[in-house]
């Protein structure tokens, strides 16, 4: 299997980008009107040990039949560099806690195996394309102790590590006591970092979408 690309067989619905495509493509983004996405903190659970499915459908993990508990997302954006070009050939990494609180990382599914959703992925990746999009099928962020709802980003390439940051939920009640997300102290970063998950008309069950463009402070190497 290719870990940087959907696989048809695996239900991953990269059809579903149709409804945000023309998002990928809008004339007139000039340089001067995209804030740049803040960098957040990788915080402790980056998987330790990454999952044999590492594919961009976190909801289902091989060929199981079951899927994760959670409202499913369709998660896309664009990676776009400092002046607003599309990044192609970038590696975008996400990872969150699962629909009961619990990370893919033995330090907290270690002691919580009792509670952890096993079929979540946790883990997933997306290789961007021409027009620097990526989608992603997941699960809506829940809290974590002690945390907002979030989820992690890292965007790499060529092995570099290009932004690690979070995107949270807009208006959610939570961010406001959440102290990594007040530490950004200027209302357009929190506003680069927080996105709307809206539903989904064309879902008949309740699906959510998000989109959530990155904005690099670098412009990577071709």
């Amino acid at each position: 299997m290719n870990l940087l690309s959907p696989n048809p067989n695996r239900r991953v619905f990269l059809s579903t980008l149709a409804f945000g495509a023309a998002a990928f493509t809008t004339p007139g983004l000039f340089a001067e009107e995209l804030t740049r996405t803040p960098a957040q903190t990788e915080g402790p659970f980056y998987p330790n040990k990454l999952p044999l499915d590492t594919d961009n459908d976190l909801i289902l993990i091989n060929d199981k039949l079951t899927t994760a508990v959670g409202e499913i997302t369709h998660l896309t954006g664009r990676v776009l560099d400092a002046k607003g070009n599309p990044v192609r050939n970038a590696v975008v990494e996400i990872w969150q806690c699962d629909g009961n609180g619990v990370y893919l990382h033995t330090a907290d599914s270690g002691r919580k195996q009792d509670q952890q959703d096993k079929n979540f992925q946790g883990f997933g990746r997306f290789l961007t394309g021409s027009t620097g999009e990526y989608y992603f099928r997941t699960i809506k962020p829940v809290p974590y102790p002690g945390r907002t709802p979030h989820i992690h980003f890292q965007i790499k390439k060529r092995d570099k590590e290009l932004l690690t940051t979070q995107c949270y939920i807009k208006g959610h009640p939570g961010n406001e006591r959440d102290g990594i997300y007040r530490s950004l102290r200027d209302p357009k970063d929190r506003d680069a970092l927080t996105v709307d998950f809206a539903l989904l008309k064309e879902s008949r069950v309740g699906e959510l979408a998000a989109k959530f463009d990155i904005v690099l402070g670098v412009t990577p190497e071709a």
